[in-house]
Parts: C-alpha cells; structure tokens; sequence
C-alpha cells in the first residue's frame, strides 16, 4: 500500500487483532487499529507519546485514567501521556480507527501494561 507517496508498514498482528503504521514523521505516528469483536487491548501507558483515537467503524469502549466512555463511528477521544487507559471492542463487528500518536519518542516499547489478557510483559 502507498500512501502519500510513502509506502505503509506491513500490518502486524495481535492477539486482539491488528495495526498497520499509515504514515511516520518527527513528533508523530498514524496507525490504522483493528479490534475483533470480544476482544481488547491491555491496561497501558505510555511515557513519552499521547494518542488520539477517531473511531472508523464498530464500537469502541475506551478506559481513559478514571474514564469509562462508548464511542462510535466519527467520534473521537484523547489520551494524554502518562495517563492509564485501555480499548475495548464490546460489539459484533469489528472496530476499526485511526491513531495519531503525539511525542518524543514513539517506539513499540513504550508500553507499561498493568493487566493483558493474552500474559504479555
């Protein structure tokens, strides 16, 4: 796939799904997020990024700090660096949204997990 005359990542996949980085630049990363049905993505923070959330399609229930919220299509949420939060896809289609990811530093291994279904560290 190309986009903006650069070519995305290959997708990576998860055990509650998939991601593929759209675009990377200094300061920001855009990635397209799948959530199968039933499934959901660890308790996390993130030290040196911020993330905004814009739902594509399906049904996101989204833990933000002490935050509990339902999001749909075109609706959005922010989550701010060193703030615990989660996603979650509660419905029966899978939700699909963009990330933009704001920071310093953008690495996979900026991820403190608090609680994981699927024992990562």
């Amino acid at each position: 796939m190309e986009i903006a005359g650069k070519k995305a990542a290959p997708t990576e996949i998860r055990p509650w799904g998939s991601f593929t980085t759209l675009e990377e630049g200094t300061g920001y990363k855009i990635k397209r997020i799948e959530v199968n049905p039933g499934h959901r993505l660890s308790l996390q923070m993130h030290h040196h990024r911020s993330e905004h959330w814009i739902v594509v399609s399906g049904t996101a229930k989204v833990n933000c700090g002490e935050r509990e919220m339902i999001l749909s299509s075109n609706q959005s949420t922010y989550v701010p660096q060193c703030t615990t939060h989660r996603l979650e896809n509660p419905g029966v289609i899978k939700l699909v949204l963009i990330e933009v990811q704001n920071g310093q530093y953008l690495g996979e291994d900026d991820i403190i997990r608090f609680s994981d279904d699927y024992a990562r560290k």
